[in-house]
């Protein structure tokens, strides 16, 4: 049933924390129908219920186990919340929460984000949107991605093929092409691991001292192992055609695990692994481009957290000039957009379309049936 809201700008709190579980990253927005970025800002997660995130994520905890850890995430978000120092007081709230499972099958799809809503709105006293895949995934399809509205608002540029690549812990693309017709040609799909593997072999080998690959300075003292590589690059997920999204259930705990087998069998040094895993982010994602895309892109934008990530980029921009040698290849901070907050910007978009009944799904991207309404809503 449509509602009586008159459509109008609202100042909206987007709430992200993706796959690597690296903590949440909070955008403050003006939205209606665009949206225009006011305030950012990240809070990591504490040590403790990082750990316990990284349980639930592994399948490794139970019942009682995510009960309570939904709670106390929904209490942690409430709080992250509260972090701006702006004052400008948030008049609705899209809540991504935390994915721990992500699973869409065919016939028995399931996706699970952790994090309670009504802490939010009790400590906010603003009405917050959450739950935003299910829907799409009751409608058939993959629940992701979801990002793809907001890419093509803010990045779509009539004559150019365009692409938003997001680098968080699993690497997703938003295909504009544009190059004809009164609106551009949207294709949105994951493309394999980005940041996942790298932080997770990077505890593995720092005994839990250093979270990620700080400035790609473990894989710049690598050498790529090609036969590994190559083994990698052989996974079916990599050539399965869009619609297609991926998770910690693929590209994770399970897929680390034989690799660094592999990697002690082959007498690589931990500097190698990370290199070429490293690689393996970069060529993966060039072959989603070769096989999926209708044309190489004129210009691919970085986004999230592996922008920072100086090797990986690097990897990245060597594979796109091979599909084409005139591409731009840019960041997102370039375009006014800080690499952190894209994800949580496109959920402020989200919940501002869900609280005036507008969808949020692109049923060409997602292989939904149809476009649905994305979240459900938590009142103050």
């Amino acid at each position: 049933m449509k509602n009586d809201r008159t459509l109008s700008q609202l100042r909206v709190l987007g709430i992200m924390s993706g796959t690597s579980l690296d903590g949440v990253d909070c955008a403050l927005c003006r939205v209606g129908p665009g949206v225009q970025l006011l305030h950012l800002w990240s809070v990591s997660f504490r040590k403790p219920l990082h750990r316990r995130l990284q349980l639930a994520a592994r399948g490794e905890a139970n019942s009682w186990e995510l009960a309570q850890l939904h709670h106390d995430l929904g209490r942690f978000y409430a709080t992250a919340a509260q972090h701006d120092p702006t004052g400008h007081r948030a008049q609705l709230i899209g809540l991504h929460g935390q994915t721990v499972f992500h699973h869409p099958h065919r016939t028995r799809p399931a996706t699970l984000q952790l994090g309670e809503p009504a802490y939010l709105a009790e400590s906010l006293r603003v009405p917050v949107v959450s739950n935003f895949r299910v829907a799409d995934l009751a409608a058939g399809g993959q629940g992701a991605p979801l990002a793809t509205l907001f890419h093509q608002i803010h990045f779509a540029q009539r004559g150019e093929h365009v692409c938003v690549h997001n680098l968080g812990g699993i690497s997703n693309v938003t295909s504009l092409d544009w190059r004809r017709g009164a609106q551009p040609r949207v294709l949105a799909f994951d493309t394999g691991p980005a940041n996942v593997l790298l932080d997770l072999a990077m505890r593995h080998f720092t005994d839990g001292r250093e979270t990620c690959d700080q400035w790609g300075a473990f894989a710049f003292q690598g050498k790529v192992c090609e036969p590994l590589l190559k083994k990698w690059l052989r996974h079916p997920f990599l050539r399965q055609a869009p619609p297609k999204s991926s998770g910690r259930e693929l590209f994770g705990e399970k897929f680390l695990q034989p690799a660094l087998a592999e990697m002690q069998r082959l007498r690589l040094a931990p500097q190698d692994f990370v290199a070429t895993l490293t690689e393996f982010t970069a060529r993966s994602l060039a072959l989603n481009y070769r096989l999926h895309l209708p044309a190489p892109p004129d210009r691919v934008v970085l986004a999230g957290g592996g922008t920072a990530n100086p090797a990986l980029c690097n990897a990245i921009q060597r594979e796109m000039k091979v599909l084409n040698q005139h591409v731009t290849v840019t960041r997102s901070d370039e375009h006014g957009w800080p690499a952190k907050s894209i994800e949580p910007a496109a959920f402020a978009l989200l919940a501002w379309r869900r609280w005036f009944d507008l969808p949020g799904n692109l049923p060409a991207t997602t292989g939904a049936r149809r476009a649905v309404l994305c979240g459900q809503i938590t009142a103050a």
